[in-house]
């Protein structure tokens, strides 16, 4: 089942996303039509591992991590599906980084992994932008729109031994499967809830396999991932 957010005349709506509409208990939503999508939770905290393929590692020359590496993104960060990413005015260097990501559903601490599934609503898509020239990664990668999510949750998936690609323009610029991570999903959500309790609608999102080249206004992002679909967002001017 594929479970979305939009803005619709009715007000915020979820529901389930079927061949172009939003099925709620109450009504039907067309997409494009009557309805926007948005990102498809509302998180208090994105937290994203990098340093997590081994294309990733070798393109930047960092040393393998022997637990998962992470960061912190805050809501502003969160971008809806379809929108234009705002280029920011202080960065002459933006990219992209195409990551699989888990929906909390419950409230939960310290879990073991063979839990993790229960404690899921599901997976959906993750494009961690950053600036590359500005220093530290709050700075590089915790900015508005710098987390555009979507464009749903996938609630029935297995996350290991899926394909991913990334085009940008057209041309793919990404490819690889997750089974290539070194710290696989489930490991990762049970690692970090040793340190965090996370809340219903948190994002834990698990890298990005090498990311070659930089985008510009007017840039095209498409971001597949297998058995999920894609997320698609253009660059926009900067301000």
């Amino acid at each position: 089942m594929k479970l979305a957010r939009a803005d619709t005349p009715d007000g915020v709506v979820e529901g389930e996303y079927v061949d172009g509409v939003i099925e709620t208990d109450d009504a039907t939503y067309g997409v494009g039509d009557e309805a926007t999508l948005l990102a498809p939770c509302d998180p208090d905290a994105l937290f994203c591992v990098g340093r997590n393929f081994g294309e990733k590692v070798d393109q930047m020359d960092y040393d393998i991590p022997d637990v998962p590496d992470w960061f912190i993104k805050p809501p502003h960060s969160l971008h809806p599906p379809e929108q234009p990413i705002p280029y920011p005015e202080w960065t002459a260097e933006l990219t992209y980084a195409g990551e699989l990501a888990a929906v909390i559903d419950e409230s939960c601490h310290d879990i073991d992994e063979d839990e993790v599934d229960d404690v899921l609503r599901g997976y959906t898509i993750l494009n961690d932008m950053d600036a590359l020239d500005q220093e530290r990664r709050t700075a590089r990668k915790a900015f508005d729109g710098s987390g555009p999510l979507g464009p749903w949750i996938e609630t029935d998936y297995e996350p290991v031994g899926k394909e991913m690609e990334t085009h940008i323009n057209g041309e793919r610029r990404q490819h690889d499967t997750t089974e290539n991570m070194f710290n696989k999903p489930r490991e990762t959500v049970a690692f970090l809830s040793e340190r965090y309790t996370f809340r219903p609608g948190d994002v834990i999102s698990f890298g990005s396999p090498a990311n070659p080249g930089l985008v510009e206004p007017g840039d095209e992002i498409e971001i597949r991932y297998e058995g999920i679909g894609t997320l698609r967002n253009s660059i926009g001017e900067p301000q």
